[in-house]
């Protein structure tokens, strides 16, 4: 599985947000779909939560990528 580490500098990113910008998905629209598909995994769980945070140290997975946010 590719990695790609993603450095936010706020306390927090919401997952759809990771998403979009990581390029996992093309739009918001693209990114809530995707998330309400039980298509991304959070720390290895599905999630369908799309404004669920994310701190550095957590990881999303879409489509065979995954995310770590720094």
């Amino acid at each position: 599985m590719e990695e790609e580490r993603i450095k936010i500098s706020t306390e927090y990113i919401r997952l759809d947000a990771l998403l979009k910008f990581a390029g996992a998905a093309g739009t918001g629209g693209e990114a809530k779909l995707a998330i309400q598909n039980d298509e991304v995994k959070v720390n290895g769980e599905p999630c369908t939560l799309r404004g669920r945070k994310l701190r550095p140290g957590d990881r999303a997975e879409l489509d065979g990528r995954s995310y770590v946010v720094e």
